[in-house]
């Protein structure tokens, strides 16, 4: 596990103020008098155990976070009034800032906004590990001035990541979905070398199709990463597990279970029956799995039933599962398992990049404190 600073690591909090970057970036809806609501307060909830900690030991805490992407300036679409009356029945002791991206510095990482931000306080904790792949004042600056330390949020998700890249329980299986290929070809390369097996869905396993010479029609494919794909293959031979059935939308518009080449205008859309027995079966002899991605495009009815396939054979594993990214966790949300994961990562692009780089600029970020505060 990589090692950080955690609350027990910080000076005695008691009378001093003390700032925590939390990830409030929930969803809001408009109701129909145009009063904007948090329609899920479960990472507000979820900053609690670190939020209550600094309390019970007298600190005085004030909260911070982003709120979708504003434009640095302010924007009344943005404002984090809907979230501050949720919290205010949660914390009402807890006061929150405005939108940190209604200012261009919280972005750009400019010392001034890092000097007005972190004014009058005296200790800083991150506990918004989905930000922390972010060079973002909020995230590297405070612990460049103040004493700091992760929060609850932050220290599982680095414990629970941490395990998967140093000494996951065998036989580890990596399920990867996704469009893109390109954006996960460094974590492949990462997860394969711990993995026993790397079962890959969606367009990204296309790409992998093309490399291994199976002809995958007009189906979405990145022929700039394919000689990319086909050294993977190769490196690893028998680790990368591609889908032996698609389902496909042909060209007048009707959808089959096709095996082997797909017809010329045919776009591959989800993994089929066979596949998903074959990634089943991988999924129940695991010890350690980790997902990520949706197998096909979920959001239609009629390639919905591969990304739901993986949920159900993960709710059922007996092996120690991690879902991340906003898709997979949805997938299961909308069936009813969620609760049968055995840990969510938060963090989405912040997860994986941990997967696949060991680190995280937020983590480096807390980290420097530490060894600043062993030097004084």
């Amino acid at each position: 596990m990589l090692r950080i600073p955690l609350l027990e690591d910080l000076p005695p909090v008691a009378g001093k103020r003390v700032l925590v970057r939390v990830d409030f970036n929930v969803p809001i809806e408009t109701s129909s008098d145009g009063t904007r609501v948090v329609s899920d307060d479960f990472r507000i909830r979820a900053a609690l155990p670190t939020i209550n900690w600094l309390l019970e030991r007298g600190a005085e805490v004030s909260v911070c976070t982003h709120l979708g992407r504003p434009g640095g300036k302010p924007d009344p679409k943005f404002d984090v009034s809907p979230i501050r009356e949720v919290f205010s029945t949660l914390a009402p002791k807890v006061s929150i800032l405005e939108n940190l991206r209604f200012n261009p510095g919280e972005e750009a990482n400019d010392p001034a906004f890092l000097e007005e931000l972190i004014a009058g306080f005296d200790m800083y904790v991150n506990d918004a590990f989905g930000v922390c792949h972010r060079n973002h004042a909020s995230v590297v600056g405070p612990p460049t001035r103040l004493p700091s330390a992760a929060g609850r949020l932050v220290e599982k998700e680095v414990e629970v990541l941490g395990h998967l890249i140093t000494e996951p329980k065998s036989p580890f299986v990596v399920i990867l979905g996704g469009a893109k290929v390109a954006d996960k070809l460094g974590l492949i390369r990462s997860l394969v070398a711990h993995a026993d097996k790397v079962l890959l869905g969606g367009g990204m396993a296309c790409t992998f199709m093309a490399a291994a010479g199976i002809g995958v029609g007009a189906s979405l494919k990145d022929i700039a990463h394919e000689d990319d794909c086909r050294r993977i293959l190769s490196e690893y031979p028998g680790k990368i597990v591609l889908p032996v059935d698609s389902a496909v939308l042909l060209g007048n518009g009707s959808v089959e279970v096709v095996k082997g080449p797909i017809p010329m205008t045919g776009k591959i859309l989800d993994i089929g029956p066979e596949t998903c027995e074959v990634f089943d079966q991988a999924i129940q002899d695991a010890e350690t799995i980790f997902w990520n991605g949706p197998m096909g495009m979920f959001e239609d009815d009629r390639f919905s039933s591969g990304t739901y396939s993986v949920a159900r054979s993960l709710a059922q594993c007996e092996g120690f599962t991690v879902v991340g990214g906003g898709d997979s966790v949805a997938a299961l949300d909308s069936a009813g398992l969620s609760g049968n994961i055995g840990f969510l990562s938060t963090g989405g692009g912040a997860a994986l990049q941990l997967l696949e780089t060991g680190d995280l600029p937020g983590l480096v970020a807390l980290r420097q404190s530490m060894m600043r505060s062993l030097e004084v």
